[in-house]
């Protein structure tokens, strides 16, 4: 309760600000985007609290929540510093500059906002289960909540109709989420022309130029200004070099610090790269603000965002002797998913790396969230210039390259070889080896140079300590499969690690790690295996295409959907995509329909039948997961004894369809509960209940 209560004052203090909204004017469609909702995310916590927990309890049986809501909160209040951030009137063009080509409002709070909130819904109706003062209403809660998660609703159409506004995506809000960074742009266009037209009072003299390469930026997208813009401006100057980097440098500018770039080339020459690069916009890779080119040098001048150091010389500095690991799970997962999203946004652009490792990923402390980074990726761009690289002398660029990166580079003798989707998924896992452990990948390994080269072709892989987590050891091992294409996307990568998330927000780190046990609590259901299952029932699924925001609530239920269906085989008595029929998943064959026509329904609402004996009571009881199926195309039905099990066959008749229903009895296996050879049932009666007895002989003990 005192989680929820924090992010009741977060919303309340954001509603304050937002009294002011009119005089925003960068991104203020994404700041009332976030203060919409969050508000919605604010109102439906509370209904779910109210139809499902009882306050009397909040000390005892609330504790699932506690850990959920403390992560959602952390999204609440870097929310609300992106809204004051934007409120800031100070250094305007300068902020202009940096915000205006950002998408963080939808494509970083709004991300983390509906990848935790499932944790948080799920977390109340685990509450839910167990909450209340009568047996009968927990039993209710519990077949509702299980048949949520039923295999029908896993579609997306479907689940946006039915649980859309639930997970924060109704379709109002979706459309809001694609319009609003373009809204803001139309509104700051105007913003900078109204301000031009109002003279020296709105922009100083140097500023003018400033304003002008920053409308036709926005207007045309990637704009090369000329060096005068940026080096006539009164408060530009060079302050530092930027690590061992020659080409970077921090300089001061309109206010603010910013990294930049140069490099000596002919403008015609690289005109299309520069171009591109100066479109690319997204919160997890480095970007390129403006561009300016001086005409009588013939030298490029890059204007990017200042980040404070890459995850090499972080990892190098603060790792030692007795601290080995310097992050923890949930921090680990995080900088995974970000630089996954990063890598992802990239390859939908047609751009593979190359050169993906610790040296190109760089961190900046995040507002609010102590011990969290905001990472970026960085690398990628101009591949006809030749990068400065890691100039550290105990930096192997080789020990992130795939097999078969290494023998093209081989047998061309060149310093950089073309790379692929899988070549950088096989070096991300890299990456992850060393933000997991700690430990650069090989270095305890006695095979160093040309003989550990050989080794990684033919399969050698870094070996993970005994107490790494399962569900990351299991993701990583796939990264790096000697055959590329055994290697995931990175949107299954994404999808995975979203999952991931969810699960540890919903357990407390204390819970997922067990020092007593020397062992990591696992996922029920291994992700890799739920993402497998994913994809072979999506027909959407291209590597070459990033989902939109608004569909993770929907992708993180379907992997639910999946991993229920795991946990639960015998629940399912067939699988409605199989032409061979249905069979029940226990040891021994329960059942088989012949009809290609059968498919899984939800019994509309359990029925506990009251005009039989108390046995009859106490079989209809222990349903603990009714699975229905309805057929279709139906004649006669005929029954056989088979090892304790019955058998029906269908034929083509016009009978109005049956239910049939699976029953588990105390003492036997579950068996397939159908008609009584005698039994004569109306054409608009439903089977709800049937019990077996002694003598092999089937009785409805239940009609509707």
């Amino acid at each position: 309760m005192e989680q929820f209560r924090h992010i009741g004052e977060v919303v309340g203090s954001l509603k304050a600000l937002m009294v002011l909204r009119d005089e925003i004017q960068i991104n203020q469609r994404q700041c009332c985007l976030i203060l919409e909702i969050f508000s919605l995310a604010m109102d439906t916590i509370a209904e779910e609290i109210r139809q499902n927990l009882k306050l009397e309890e909040r000390n005892s049986k609330w504790k699932p929540l506690e850990f959920p809501l403390r992560e959602l909160c952390r999204v609440f209040k870097e929310g609300g510093h992106y809204i004051r951030q934007c409120l800031d009137s100070k250094d305007w063009l300068g902020k202009a500059i940096t915000l205006s080509h950002h998408r963080d409002c939808v494509e970083f709070h709004i991300h983390n906002l509906l990848c935790y909130f499932p944790a948080v819904i799920e977390a109340i109706e685990i509450a839910g289960e167990v909450s209340g003062l009568h047996p009968e209403e927990k039993a209710k809660k519990k077949v509702i909540l299980d048949r949520k998660y039923d295999v029908e609703w896993n579609d997306p159409e479907l689940f946006q109709w039915r649980f859309g506004k639930q997970y924060l995506v109704p379709r109002g809000i979706c459309k809001r989420l694609e319009n609003a960074w373009r809204e803001d742009r139309w509104r700051l266009i105007e913003a900078i022309k109204d301000k031009e037209g109002g003279g020296s009072a709105a922009f100083r003299k140097s500023e003018h130029g400033v304003a002008d390469m920053l409308l036709k930026k926005l207007l045309n997208g990637s704009e090369i200004a000329p060096i005068a813009v940026l080096v006539g401006s009164k408060d530009y100057q060079v302050r530092r070099r930027l690590g061992q980097r020659r080409e970077f440098k921090e300089i001061q500018w309109l206010g603010q610090s910013f990294a930049m770039r140069n490099f000596h080339g002919e403008r015609e020459a690289h005109q299309a790269e520069v171009s591109s690069l100066l479109s690319l916009s997204h919160p997890n890779i480095l970007q390129y603000l403006c561009g300016f080119y001086d005409e009588e040098k013939q030298e490029f001048c890059f204007v990017m965002e200042l980040m404070n150091k890459d995850l090499w010389t972080y990892m190098r500095e603060n790792c030692g002797p007795r601290r080995q690991i310097l992050f923890s799970v949930p921090v680990v997962v995080d900088l995974m998913l970000q630089i996954a999203r990063g890598m992802e946004y990239l390859h939908a652009q047609g751009i593979y790396h190359g050169q993906l490792n610790p040296y190109n990923i760089y961190l900046k402390s995040r507002n609010s969230q102590e011990g969290y980074f905001q990472a970026k990726v960085a690398g990628f761009a101009l591949p006809s210039v030749k990068n400065g690289g890691a100039d550290a002398s105990d930096f192997n660029p080789l020990t992130w390259y795939a097999p078969e990166i290494v023998s093209r580079l081989e047998q061309t003798q060149n310093d950089r070889a073309s790379s692929s989707e899988k070549a950088d998924a096989y070096s991300f896992g890299m990456i992850c080896f060393e933000l997991l452990t700690g430990k650069v990948p090989f270095e305890d390994s006695h095979l160093r140079g040309d003989r550990m080269m050989q080794n990684i072709k033919v399969g050698e892989r870094p070996l993970f300590p005994y107490r790494s987590p399962k569900y990351l050891v299991s993701l990583i091992k796939k990264c790096w499969q000697t055959d590329p294409s055994q290697r995931p996307s990175f949107s299954s990568i994404c999808r995975i690690l979203r999952y991931i998330k969810k699960f540890l927000a919903m357990n407390s780190e204390s819970q997922v790690i067990n020092p007593e046990l020397n062992d990591l609590e696992v996922p029920p259901v291994d992700c890799c295996e739920i993402e497998t299952t994913f994809l072979k029932s999506s027909s959407t699924e291209s590597s070459s295409c990033v989902s939109a925001v608004s569909q993770i609530p929907y992708e993180m239920f379907a992997y639910k959907v999946v991993e229920k269906e795991k946990m639960n085989p015998k629940d399912e008595c067939c699988e409605h995509h199989r032409k061979d029929g249905c069979r029940s998943e226990s040891d021994e064959p329960s059942a088989v329909c012949d009809d290609d026509n059968a498919s899984i329904v939800e019994d509309p609402l359990p029925q506990t039948p009251r005009s039989v004996c108390d046995d009859a009571r106490s079989v209809s009881s222990q349903v603990p997961f009714k699975k229905t199926v309805r057929i279709k195309k139906q004649t006669h039905v005929k029954t056989k004894n088979d090892q304790g099990f019955i058998f029906f066959t269908f034929k083509n008749h016009s009978w109005t369809p049956y239910i049939f229903c699976w029953t588990w009895l105390q003492e036997t296996k579950c068996i397939w509960t159908g008609l009584n050879r005698n039994a004569k049932i109306a054409d608009d009666k439903i089977i709800t209940t049937i019990i077996k007895d002694e003598n092999g002989e089937c009785t409805i003990i239940g009609t509707k």
